[in-house]
């Protein structure tokens, strides 16, 4: 058991170089990934299901205690990213499934890559989770919604498939993920040190069948897509960290706010382009995946290193 939680531990710290991996690995042998695509759904309810089992009561105290402060949270998230997402796909004249890609992750709530960025920052961690939290249960309403809105111009957009879909592979595994928790605490407990390689195995999965099943679009119009993806990413941290300047929230809150802003559940994004849409649209969600890591680590480290120098 200490050897799968010393593994488990590892896999976290390196999950971007995993990704990174598999990715390389996907599109230089495509036919040895392709056959997951199908359970892309299925690994994402896996990781859903598991958030659920970390979600506690004490996560939602910080919603009483603060709610101005997490209502400017989910507010930011469900408005910086999917309008940034908009005029990215608009001004750069993205084709169709490329500017389908960008809006999807931008208009998915944060991941909980960001509750763990947070605390390496030394940032608000409480009010992170709660973000997190009730971003991602607003999500099968919200999401559709935004996407409904924003994507429409380029293809045509069933909100209430996408509903569907999100009920299914976020809200319901979730819940069941909390109830387990509420049942059997003591065995949740024992195998909470084990949910992040799940986790990072999962994500590994849905961006290996992404690239697999993209590669031929992924030659012809990766390096757009990674500098989008770069550019989207950036400005979200940006503006999340000026809002929780604007709102005079301390400097804590708003290294918690750039980052549940700039970051994604860029698995949501990858699942929902596969199911409604097409394998390039998942591409920029697997493209954020690893990327958004390496950047959250980078802010983090500096951040963290500032918050010593500062003692």
């Amino acid at each position: 058991m200490n050897l799968l939680i010393k593994i488990s531990q590892f896999a976290s710290k390196t999950f971007a170089v995993w990704v990174l991996v598999f990715a390389a690995l996907a599109f230089f042998l495509p036919e040895q990934f392709t056959w997951i695509a199908p359970y892309i759904s299925i690994l994402l309810g896996i990781i859903m299901f598991g958030m659920g089992m970390t979600i506690s009561a004490e996560d939602f105290k910080e919603v009483g205690k603060h709610p101005l402060k997490v209502l400017i949270g989910v507010l930011s998230q469900f408005m910086v990213m999917p309008f940034l997402a908009f005029a990215l796909a608009k001004g750069l004249r993205l084709e169709p499934e490329i500017a389908i890609g960008v809006i999807l992750v931008g208009c998915c709530p944060g991941g909980t890559a960001s509750n763990v960025m947070t605390f390496l920052a030394k940032g608000n961690i409480a009010l992170s989770v709660a973000i997190t939290s009730v971003s991602t249960l607003l999500a099968p309403i919200v999401t559709p919604a935004l996407i409904y809105l924003l994507a429409s111009e380029w293809m045509e957009v069933s909100a209430k498939d996408m509903f569907i879909s999100v009920i299914q592979i976020v809200l319901i595994p979730i819940i069941l993920g909390f109830t387990v928790q509420l049942f059997l605490k003591e065995q949740v407990k024992k195998s909470a040190d084990l949910m992040p390689l799940v986790s990072v195995f999962a994500i590994v999965l849905i961006v290996a069948a992404v690239v697999s099943t993209s590669k031929d679009r992924i030659m012809e119009s990766g390096l757009l897509i990674f500098g989008v993806v770069i550019v989207h990413n950036g400005l979200g941290y940006l503006l999340g960290f000026l809002i929780g300047k604007m709102f005079k929230l301390t400097y804590e809150d708003q290294k918690a706010m750039a980052i549940e802003v700039g970051m994604q559940n860029s698995g949501l994004g990858a699942a929902l382009a596969a199911a409604h849409f097409s394998p390039l649209a998942a591409v920029p969600s697997a493209i954020f995946s690893f990327w958004h890591n390496i950047s959250g680590a980078l802010l983090a480290t500096y951040w963290a290193r500032k918050a010593e120098r500062m003692k």
